[in-house]
């Protein structure tokens, strides 16, 4: 299989990435990024573009199945309307490319929680890209809702270190609701919805990622 991956730079997609380069199911993984990634693979290639501008005639963007790891928080984001462009918008346009071109899956990393009705911003967003994927009519869709994402990020979000420190501490006797869902698990499950996908919308809870 030919995967596209967005989202290769960030902590669960780097994870996402070597696990695809290292499966024999997948021939080919094509990464665009806003930079380039720091690995070299005779199997991945590695176009650096703009979200903003992505190009729709690309070749590229011809491939079996799309894996989006795209996410940001409002405040790395600098703003609520910043936010949901990359969280909402940036996986759309990929989605709606790839769909397309011919690509039959999809995978998306949201979040617990995700509502389009919520009252809470983030999740809102995270409720309203996942509304808007099922309307693209792709044969198999994933929605992968993990909570808080256990793993080192290249950037440090204090918020969730202080609380990967509390839950992390207190997992053993904590609902599996709470606990930390470690980022190779999360991209472990990524990986086999894209690989092989099963017919129709699927939601992949916390509980399962523990």
């Amino acid at each position: 299989m030919k995967v596209m991956l967005a989202g290769a730079t960030g902590l669960v997609g780097a994870q996402v990435l070597q696990q695809l380069l290292d499966d024999p199911r997948c021939d080919a993984v094509v990464a665009p990024t806003r930079r380039a990634v720091a690995l070299a693979d005779p199997a991945l290639f590695n176009p650096v573009v703009d979200f903003e501008q992505l190009p729709a005639d690309a070749d590229w963007r011809a491939v079996d199945a799309v894996i989006c790891a795209l996410g940001s928080t409002i405040k790395q984001a600098g703003s609520r309307e910043r936010f949901a462009r990359i969280d909402h918008d940036y996986p759309l346009q990929v989605a709606t490319l790839a769909r397309a071109r011919g690509a039959n899956a999809f995978v998306l990393n949201s979040a617990m929680g995700a509502s389009a009705t919520s009252r809470i911003f983030y999740n809102q967003v995270k409720g309203r890209v996942e509304q808007d994927l099922r309307r693209l009519d792709y044969p198999s869709l994933t929605l992968v809702r993990p909570g808080l994402i256990g793993g080192e990020r290249s950037e440090r979000r204090t918020g969730e270190h202080l609380a990967s420190l509390v839950l992390g501490a207190l997992g053993p006797v904590l609902p599996r609701a709470w606990r930390i869902n470690p980022s190779e698990r999360i991209a472990a499950a990524m990986v086999e919805a894209a690989l092989a996908p099963r017919p129709g919308a699927h939601v992949v809870a916390s509980t399962d990622l523990v």
